[in-house]
């Protein structure tokens, strides 16, 4: 269900509003009561996230695997925040 919120309190509380639209509420903002905007949840983007996937599966494969409890891989922060391409 979709609520209405005028320009002037969706600028009050914009940060109210996206801890709506986290949860899944859509808004409607209208002005001098004509809807002009309807804030909703962002798509996720899926194609990101499955490259995101491989760049990790990619780099844990080209590891060895460990050994005992006491083995560590150590990552490189370059490593840990490649981005995915």
């Amino acid at each position: 269900m979709e609520k209405i919120v005028s320009a002037a309190d969706a600028n009050r509380k914009f940060s109210e509003l996206l801890r709506g639209v986290r949860r899944g509420q859509t808004y409607i903002v209208t002005s001098h009561g004509e809807p002009v905007a309807r804030i909703v949840p962002a798509e996720p983007d899926i194609e990101k996230r499955k490259r995101a996937w491989a760049v990790l599966r990619a780099a844990l494969e080209a590891r060895p695997a460990a050994k005992g409890t006491k083995a560590r891989v150590k990552w490189t922060r370059d490593e840990l925040y490649e981005d995915a391409k």
